[in-house]
């Protein structure tokens, strides 16, 4: 998915840029908007909301983005599919009107292959998420998820390799389905027992990648 090209249309336009605090939410499931935002800097998270009340975190985004879904091209106002929730300090997201955005997608090749190639990414991540979590059990869920997390946020250390953010065990279990940030909390201590991890200022360091993966169906 070539960023390349969104950058470009957003800096031949004037967009309103919407900054958020962390913690703050940019849009909650099922409230109207008639915007679509990018994120331009910082940490966001989406989530949803199950029918009992439980949340399930679906994704950290931290690069150039769609974060909300562009849904049909006429509806002025549309439901937000999912929460938006700053991570970082503040997140800057560029505001569009949706409408508008998709004339501006119909106008532009480039933009509709932009588009096409963001859905059928967003589509084989989600299908790859739901195989992961169904296939892995609940300890390889969790493996799964600090691999994710390494793949989004890693940099590599001379101790081993280094998730650059601060992601609590409930954070964890959120994403995992799991109900008890006690069993995250377990299947942690597992992990730092077996020397696959172990915590650096509150980060995860990642001493085994291997022995992570063995856990995982990829």
């Amino acid at each position: 998915m070539d960023s390349h090209v969104l950058q470009e249309y957003l800096d031949k336009h004037s967009f309103r840029v919407v900054v958020k605090k962390r913690k703050n939410y940019l849009t909650y499931e099922g409230l109207q908007d008639r915007y679509a935002y990018v994120l331009k800097s910082g940490i966001i998270k989406t989530s949803v909301i199950s029918p009992d009340g439980r949340e399930f975190n679906l994704r950290y985004i931290n690069n150039l983005e769609i974060v909300s879904l562009l849904r049909d091209e006429y509806s002025q106002f549309i439901d937000a599919p999912f929460n938006i929730r700053v991570e970082s300090e503040q997140a800057e997201l560029y505001q569009i009107d949706r409408v508008q955005f998709w004339k501006d997608i119909n106008q532009s090749k480039n933009l509709q292959m932009y588009v096409k190639d963001y859905y059928r990414e967003r589509l084989m991540y989600s299908m790859k998420k739901m195989q992961q979590m169904l296939m892995n059990g609940k300890f390889g869920a969790v493996c799964t998820q600090i691999y994710e997390l390494y793949d989004t946020f890693g940099i590599t250390t001379k101790e081993g390799l280094l998730i650059d953010f601060v992601v609590t065990n409930e954070e964890i279990a959120h994403f995992c389905g799991i109900t008890s940030a006690s069993s995250v909390n377990r299947m942690m201590q597992q992990l730092k027992e077996s020397g696959a991890i172990k915590m650096q200022d509150r980060k995860i360091l990642i001493t085994d990648l291997d022995m992570l993966k063995d856990h995982i169906i990829l």
